[in-house]
């Protein structure tokens, strides 16, 4: 039979009260020491004999939330530090890899010019090969052919003529022999032996206007396209000389990028207007020849 006291606890009303206080950050202690006397103002809790293990219990999660924290913050750290890592390893097999494309470009590009039979020519607009060198501007070709240190001039054989060329010493193989890639003015032509140690030799072009590909048959060819004449000397031409040089200049660098020449810009201006003028034709199927 269950017994019903009379007696009835009386409920402790919540309380209103607030807690003012500030932490001073060089004594947090103090701080503590004031919320813990709010608390056992304002609650029965340090009367409970486990309100002391409770409030050292409470400090030990505290403190090893706080250590979790750093942990955790301390492998996001040394993650972020291996994938960069990992990322720098990888970059730098790629851009060994992208230098290693290019040089097998720059060979192939090579080898493709060496099939076609043509090469890119040196800054003098010329060739450099094994026995000498030249070089050219529309109206001259100077030709440098090393001989041995101490040369005499007296030494040297070098026959111009009109369409060949033979260069070399005495009692030795000509260096050069051979017919000319174009016809020269051999009067105004020379030659030089520089320091005792090469021949320079100057040939006037017959034709002016127009750029070799070798200096003798038979030799490696450059790509004439590819020629970069020096604009500097073109105020020493005459007027007409130097419009039709332009133009030419002109006309190289557009078929270099695959764009129409002058005439042929000339041509499609002619058309256009025909066909502006002749709006009642067909010229579906005109082609510019």
């Amino acid at each position: 039979m269950a017994i019903i006291s009379e007696y009835q606890e009386e409920e402790r009303p919540p309380s209103t009260s607030t807690f003012n206080g500030t932490l001073d950050h060089s004594n947090p202690l103090e701080f503590l020491r004031s919320v813990f006397l709010f608390v056992s103002r304002e609650t029965d809790f340090f009367k409970r004999e486990a309100a002391e293990k409770e409030v050292a219990m409470l400090a030990r999660g505290i403190r090893e939330e706080e250590r979790k924290k750093k942990a955790e913050e301390r492998d996001l750290e040394d993650k972020g530090k291996a994938e960069k890592r990992l990322k720098e390893t990888k970059v730098e097999p790629e851009k060994k890899a992208e230098k290693a494309e290019k040089a097998k470009e720059k060979v192939e590009d090579a080898k493709a010019e060496e099939k076609e039979g043509t090469q890119v020519p040196n800054k003098g607009n010329g060739l450099d090969l094994e026995k000498y060198s030249w070089m050219q501007t529309l109206q001259e070709v100077t030709v440098t052919v090393p001989v041995p240190p101490g040369t005499k001039s007296r030494f040297i054989v070098c026959d111009i003529k009109k369409n060949h060329l033979k260069v070399g010493l005495k009692g030795h193989p000509p260096i050069i022999d051979g017919e000319l890639s174009k016809p020269i003015k051999p009067d105004d032509c020379f030659w030089s032996l520089e320091d005792q140690k090469s021949v320079s030799i100057l040939l006037t072009k017959h034709n002016q206007m127009e750029w070799w590909k070798s200096l003798v048959k038979g030799d490696p060819e450059i790509d004439t396209q590819k020629v970069e004449p020096e604009n500097s000397k073109l105020s020493d031409l005459d007027p007409e000389t130097r419009q039709t040089v332009e133009k030419m200049m002109f006309d190289q660098r557009q078929k270099t990028m695959g764009l129409p020449t002058s005439d042929e810009m000339q041509k499609q201006e002619i058309l256009k207007k025909f066909m502006a003028e002749h709006p009642e034709m067909d010229f579906s199927r005109a082609k510019i020849s």
